[in-house]
């Protein structure tokens, strides 16, 4: 069950205004009420101030992958032992037959505080994110605030390290400097998504919003009898034609005006975190997580002279099936939450004003090229071989003779 311990929300001095929405000019201090009181600072060097000491830390392991068995024992141990945090994880992970036969962590896991996905909402009893795993691991932990997130330390134990700057050798002097508060941290921009829906079937709502059983749906509402449902990603929203031999037809409107009709295997709508995964494969440019931007992309577009495109973030970008599609869509959030999309429906999508806060190892700049070296091995190659000097001087001496000739 959820811990019955109760905190206030989380706090973290990350920047307030990258808190708020680029497309009301963050001119609105009430806009996002939830959000983390603090200086306003410069994003390129924006640094890591708690207003008080963090007490609660949310342990984030990949699932079903013995090899992080260890490091999550010796981090959780670190945690309550040395530091006296509260530390949630999620009741799947406790549930690892290899820590239920552990007796000696026996009194580690006692001490935690369990919840459970799409049942806890432990969004306001966070102070901070620990992420063991891949790039996968943060995603997975940013889907589940969906308003204000806690600073993220994620330690690069998966297959790629994008989004995971930490190694985990050293894990008790950097734990111990995030939590003084002596980090740099980069605020990641999140995609708002709205889904609606035309209703179809059986209905799941009345008139009156209210559902059969007399309680408002879960992350469901009704406008004008459609059902809408929202997220927040982090990476991309993906568009495609699903199990269809036929290409996708859909209508991409940029602040009600439609720019153009995507036909093809689908299309990307990205952060720029996003960037570098399914977005880099499809053909988009890199770009770094400080600028505000919102990244189109076409997937295997039939008319070529669709490229991809970049907008400023804070637009509202809405996609549709286009009313000759011969067959339906399918939409994923970061790879999850998979579903179909028919005539009538539509997918708007602009800049959250919940950012992600990603602690840095050195800078943003600095850990994002690295990132770039390690996971796309950039200058890993064989180097072009330099002329000899004696080469170089019959070089130039053969030049100035057919000059003066």
């Amino acid at each position: 069950m959820l811990g019955t311990q109760h905190h206030p929300p989380p706090s973290c001095a990350c920047d307030p205004a990258w808190q708020r929405c680029w497309q009301r000019a963050m001119s609105d201090p009430l806009l996002c009420r939830n959000a983390w009181r603090g200086h306003i600072q410069d994003p390129a060097s924006q640094r890591l101030t708690w207003n008080k000491s963090p007490k609660s830390v949310l342990v984030i392991k990949k699932i079903r992958d013995a090899s992080l068995l260890q490091p999550f024992k010796e981090l959780c141990a670190y945690l309550m032992e040395e530091n006296n945090m509260i530390v949630y994880v999620e009741k799947k992970v406790l549930e690892d037959p290899a820590l239920l036969s552990d007796d000696h962590f026996g009194p580690v896991k006692r001490k935690f505080c369990t919840f459970r996905e799409d049942y806890d909402d432990i969004s306001n009893q966070i102070d901070l994110i620990i992420c063991l795993g891949g790039d996968g691991t943060l995603l997975y932990a940013s889907s589940l605030f969906q308003g204000s997130v806690p600073p993220v330390m994620a330690f690069h134990l998966g297959s790629l390290g994008f989004l995971t700057p930490f190694n985990f050798e050293n894990f008790q002097s950097q734990v111990t400097q995030v939590i003084q508060g002596n980090a740099a941290v980069v605020l990641r921009s999140r995609l708002k998504v709205r889904v609606v829906k035309e209703p179809r079937g059986k209905k799941v709502a009345v008139p009156n919003g209210i559902s059969e059983n007399g309680v408002l749906a879960a992350g469901l509402d009704v406008e004008i009898g459609k059902q809408a449902v929202q997220y927040q990603v982090l990476n991309e929203v993906v568009i495609d034609r699903g199990p269809s031999s036929y290409l996708s037809n859909v209508d991409v409107y940029l602040d009600g005006h439609l720019i153009t009709t995507v036909q093809g295997d689908g299309v990307i709508v990205s952060t720029p975190t996003g960037s570098t995964a399914y977005a880099a494969a499809a053909g988009a440019s890199m770009i770094h997580p400080n600028v505000p931007a919102i990244m189109v992309t076409p997937i295997c577009p039939h008319s070529l002279s669709f490229r991809p495109i970049v907008v400023p973030a804070g637009v509202e970008l809405k996609i549709m099936l286009s009313p000759e599609a011969r067959n339906t869509a399918w939409v994923s959030f970061d790879g999850r939450k998979r579903q179909e999309i028919r005539h009538g429906d539509s997918i708007s999508i602009t800049t959250s004003c919940y950012p992600l806060p990603s602690i840095c190892v050195r800078d943003p700049v600095s850990d994002w090229f690295e990132s770039l070296a390690q996971c796309l091995h950039w200058n890993v190659r064989k180097k072009q071989a330099h002329f000899p000097e004696d080469e170089e001087d019959a070089d130039e001496e053969g030049g100035e003779e057919r000059a003066g000739s």
